[in-house]
């Protein structure tokens, strides 16, 4: 059963000088405790589809589906609270705020009290393999590798089961890159997530258990 579905989905960039159709009729379905790859060189639309998922703008044409509720039919900003959570490749970390405070804040947002707030923002550092020392620490004292860890148990902390990552291995090397992988390998095969990676890293794509390409705003 799928989670999350983009049906005929097209989306146009218009300005007076010039209309770009970005995407044209996107249809594929993302079901829970799964690991997706979408593929596409500069220019193919994985930003603009990325940007759909997330619930920053809806499409010009068809359908983004969240347990099928479309993401046109519902506020965005609760949209983007309740049922999705992005992992950036830039990690996105508060610069002024501790691991603890970062991972906490989401949870925050939802009302939940700090006590309880902090205690979840431990258990998700420990989940992706920090120790308790990180949460004291602001990002600057981290490395890309930590930091992107960070990133992604704030984003556990959303309680949504859709994770959609844009390039979270773009600024790592090697060893962190094959490590954030199998974070989130183990977050949709274990805990049942369902996981849209973002990425051009071939390596990455073959390692999901479902990659589709885009070229020129199509499936391919």
């Amino acid at each position: 059963m799928s989670v999350f579905e983009l049906s005929n989905v097209t989306y146009v960039y218009q300005s007076q000088y010039q209309r770009v159709e970005a995407l044209k009729g996107i249809s594929c379905r993302f079901e829970p405790g799964r690991l997706y790859a979408i593929m596409g060189s500069s220019g193919s639309g994985k930003t603009t589809l990325l940007s759909l998922m997330a619930g920053l703008d809806i499409p010009t044409e068809g359908k983004v589906l969240s347990d099928g509720v479309s993401t046109a039919d519902i506020d965005l900003e609760q949209y983007r609270r309740e049922r999705v959570a992005v992992i950036y490749q830039d990690f996105r970390l508060f610069p002024l705020l501790t691991a603890a405070e970062n991972v906490m804040y989401p949870m925050e947002l939802r009302g939940m009290d700090p006590a309880s707030a902090k205690k979840r923002a431990a258990e998700l550092i420990r989940k992706v393999g920090l120790p308790e020392t990180t949460l004291d620490r602001f990002p600057a004292m981290l490395s890309g590798g930590e930091q992107q860890r960070v990133a992604i148990a704030r984003a556990l902390g959303m309680k949504t089961k859709v994770l959609l990552a844009d390039e979270p291995t773009g600024n790592l090397d090697s060893e962190n890159s094959y490590n954030i992988f199998k974070i989130l390998e183990d977050l949709a095969h274990e805990d049942g997530y369902c996981v849209i990676i973002v990425t051009h890293d071939s390596e990455l794509g073959e390692r999901a258990d479902m990659t589709f390409r885009l070229r020129d705003g199509q499936l391919i």
